[in-house]
């Protein structure tokens, strides 16, 4: 056995080498294999959506190359299970791997956000909910395979690399035989773990993609043993270009789930046809669970574009940054199939879809807010805090964000308030909608500014989000009430009458004595 090394090493070697795991796929592997789920289908899902990624990024790379796929142009997914053997081997025809991306790809993993992933396991989280969401599927393969080999050939390329690895801490790379590797595309072949043998059973197999993988828009056959033949276990139809009513609930959430990597059911689902000036289908979800790294600075917005039923990528942003937990396909009839990166980012066809279908989402959610408040609410309570950058980047949509925006206040406890039930709310003779920015709730309730808004029974919005530090600078104003700071004192304070019970301090409870003494307590406590 050749010494091991580091997983960055990409040198070809002249011989089988065995190399090192990253740490922290090391760590992975480790709870994957010693974590008891309860679900463990969640694997076979991820090796075909992995499958499935594979082909359509090569049917996009094939319009600038047709040559790659010249010799065999339909895609498809090929399980094959050899219950004696108990192994089970999923198998594409996509765009493949050389040897440094076998390496890169499944010796590391480069998804910030991991380590929390990670810690969510090792604490009995309900990982199997989130492995998608990092970029890890392929290791879910070790919660039922004591062995995995991977033999993979790049379209376009004359090598082929076999990787193999127990998920003991390493894995080997070596040159594969050419006359059994895949022409091109990659093969996953699973040796099952002793108490996984159902997993070679068609019954399973079939069941598991009828579950989960159904409406992945490439064909899955399962080969038949003894000479049988192979059975179509999904046509790889658009499930986004059927009319809304033919797609039932359950072939949503299967396809949810496979545009998203979660589990969880969507709190919205929007689905429609645009047509006009441009025509196009949306198929896109707003999820009901949180991912880890939603506020991860380099987190972007994966919604797939299609074009004509092609990928074209999942990076074009089409949505802004504050909906980039938003997930599905936008799917286009008017756009050019060779998009470069930079038309991506001019192309006024796809601009005006953006603005089509964030104007679509912002209207389905106030639409919940009016329909189902504790729904709503539960949306809020996971992305709220993403949607509010929209108040502060997008100035065009303000409107809009005011109207669905909920926020905690001094006077409700922990129920969500709108924009529209504050200035319902109004106290005689109060002219703006008061604020309190802190690091916490906790902190903004026991500011020392509150005294005074409290004895006149002023409610006040709680914002302590990072983010609204910095879209309260701009905000002119809602229903022509501006939006005041309480620190910058209170115009119209004296005006407002005192709420009932309330008594009148020979100090004003605004003023600079008051204040100095409730900012006393807050530091020292009452003593």
């Amino acid at each position: 056995m050749a010494e091991a090394n580091p997983a960055g090493d990409q040198t070809t070697p002249a011989r089988p080498e065995t190399q090192s795991f990253a740490a922290e796929v090391s760590r992975l592997l480790s709870l994957m294999v010693h974590s008891v789920y309860s679900n463990r289908d969640v694997f076979l899902r991820e090796l075909i959506s992995n499958a499935a990624d594979a082909c359509e990024r090569l049917r996009m790379l094939a319009l600038d190359k047709p040559e790659l796929t010249a010799e065999d142009p339909s895609f498809r997914i090929a399980l094959a299970a050899d219950k004696s053997g108990g192994t089970l081997t999923v198998a594409d025809n996509g765009v493949g791997m050389d040897r440094a991306e076998l390496v890169q790809n499944l010796g590391t993993i480069a998804r910030s956000g991991t380590r929390a992933f990670m810690d969510s396991l090792s604490g009995g989280g309900e990982g199997t909910a989130l492995i998608g969401q990092f970029g890890v599927g392929f290791y879910s393969a070790f919660m039922v395979a004591s062995s995995v080999e991977v033999v993979s050939r790049r379209a376009g390329g004359d090598e082929a690399w076999c990787w193999r690895s127990d998920g003991k801490g390493t894995f080997t790379i070596e040159p594969a035989d050419p006359a059994e590797a895949p022409a091109r595309g990659t093969r996953v072949v699973l040796t099952l773990a002793d108490d996984a043998g159902d997993y070679a059973e068609q019954a399973t197999i079939e069941r598991v993609v009828a579950e989960y993988s159904a409406h992945v828009p490439v064909p899955i056959v399962l080969k038949l043993g003894n000479g049988a033949g192979e059975k179509t276990l999904a046509d790889g139809s658009a499930v986004w270009r059927k009319p809304k009513s033919a797609v039932t609930a359950a072939e949503y959430a299967e396809f949810y789930g496979y545009v998203s990597g979660q589990y969880d059911e969507p709190a919205v689902t929007i689905h429609y046809k645009a047509e006009g000036r441009n025509e196009y289908s949306v198929l896109v979800f707003v999820p009901s669970m949180k991912p880890f790294d939603l506020f991860d600075p380099d987190r972007k917005g994966r919604v797939k574009l299609y074009v004509r039923r092609v990928f074209i990528t999942d990076e074009a942003e089409i949505l802004p940054a504050w909906l980039r937990f938003v997930r599905g396909v936008i799917d286009s009839e008017d756009l050019p199939l060779n998009l470069s990166r930079e038309m991506l980012q001019k192309n006024p066809v796809l601009a005006a879809i953006g603005k089509g279908v964030t104007s679509r989402i912002l209207a389905d959610l106030d639409k919940l807010a009016g329909e189902d408040r504790e729904r709503f609410e539960k949306v809020w309570e996971a992305f709220g805090a993403v949607i509010k950058e929209g108040l502060y980047e997008d100035a065009e949509r303000r409107d809009a964000l005011y109207r669905i925006a909920r926020f905690r206040t001094t006077t409700g406890g922990k129920a969500w308030r709108s924009l529209a039930d504050y200035v319902a709310a109004l106290r005689p003779n109060q002219t703006a909608i008061y604020y309190v920015v802190a690091d916490s709730e906790q902190a903004a309730h026991a500011s020392p500014h509150l005294e005074g808004f409290a004895r006149r029974g002023i409610e006040v919005l709680v914002l302590a989000d990072p983010v609204d530090a910095f879209w309260t600078r701009t905000a002119l104003g809602y229903d022509g009430k501006p939006f005041q700071s309480v620190t910058q004192g209170a115009a119209d304070l004296a005006n407002v009458p005192l709420a009932e019970g309330a008594e009148e301090s020979e100090a004003a409870p605004d003023s600079a004595v008051a204040t100095l003494a409730a900012l006393f307590r807050q530091t020292l406590g009452e003593r």
